[in-house]
């Protein structure tokens, strides 16, 4: 077993990943007034980072601001284009308090809060403001959380360098909070029907306007109760649950309509890296073949550091 893939049971620590979750859709959508809309909502995402998971630059006071979560030394922390600094610490709180918080560390970089209102994509959201029920704050859960982010972000983004078409960048989603990778088959898809629990149809209908084939890594909740990675398609393709990709470990799950494979049978394995990959590419490669995707014009060979592809 890999030292680099952590244990990360998530029923120990379901209650400081919640709070974690709502924390960062809250830094999220500071983000989402600030920057300029990009396609499929990704100017909105957080990004693995040396420390913890970060916004990158915004647009805002001096000229621009980062926010990061650093889950290990465990504060959110401000820097300014100007130089200015700011930084509290994460641990026991409310929603209602860690909101607070935030907002002064924004004034104190002289960037602009504004009505962060109440979380997308979580069953009965309370406003920020108004959620003041204590949350615990579990330091070597969230230290080991980041430790398998780091594992999982090395192989996504190895992963999406045999992709020629478009595709995303590896980023986490704080409204369902899962780090992501997704592939475009470069054709408009149908419709989407919306529906998804606080959300606005016209944010899911541009989200899903492309066919797309989506990779990613829970790690608990939004309907299963352990680390999880999933895989699924839209529109999904007939015969798409029918089909066994690898490892054996992996399966259909007919509730969410999707691929998942244990990350504790990733973690187990003797080449986690390896199986992370085979469940990766066998899952795309269904997507691709049954939704009829131009393969031969999409893909390439694996990336190597140091060596163009050949052209």
């Amino acid at each position: 077993m890999s030292s680099g893939w952590p244990d990360i049971p998530y029923e120990s620590w379901r209650e400081t990943c919640s709070a974690l979750h709502l924390y960062t859709q809250i830094v999220g959508k500071y983000r989402l007034a600030r920057t300029p809309w990009v396609n499929h909502s990704w100017h909105a995402t957080f990004y693995v980072d040396a420390r913890g998971l970060t916004t990158s630059l915004i647009p805002d006071g001096p000229g621009g601001v980062q926010i990061t979560f650093d889950l290990l030394g465990h504060t959110v922390t401000g820097a300014a284009t100007d130089g200015r600094r700011a930084e509290f610490a994460l641990g026991r709180m409310s929603v209602a308090s860690f909101h607070t918080r935030f907002v002064d560390l924004l004034r104190s970089l002289d960037a602009a809060p504004d009505d962060f209102g109440k979380p997308n994509e979580v069953p009965n959201p309370i406003p920020f403001t108004e959620d003041h029920v204590e949350r615990p704050y579990d330091a070597e859960a969230v230290a080991r959380y980041f430790q398998a982010l780091v594992a999982v972000d090395r192989v996504f983004k190895r992963f999406r360098t045999s992709f020629l078409g478009k595709d995303s960048p590896v980023h986490l989603f704080w409204g369902s909070f899962d780090l992501a990778v997704t592939r475009f088959s470069g054709r408009a898809a149908p419709r989407h029907p919306g529906g998804v629990p606080a959300l606005p149809d016209s944010v899911t209908r541009e989200a899903y306007s492309h066919e797309v084939s989506s990779a990613g890594f829970w790690p608990g909740g939004n309907g299963v109760d352990s680390p999880a990675f999933y895989s699924y398609a839209y529109p999904k393709p007939e015969g798409f649950e029918a089909a066994q990709p690898s490892p054996a470990a992996a399966y259909f799950d007919e509730k969410l309509g999707e691929f998942l494979l244990p990350y504790d049978a990733v973690r187990r394995s003797s080449d986690p890296e390896t199986t992370l990959m085979d469940f990766l590419d066998s899952t795309y490669r269904v997507a691709a073949d049954l939704g009829g995707w131009d393969r031969a014009a999409l893909e390439c060979s694996v990336g190597v550091p140091r060596h163009p592809r050949q052209v």
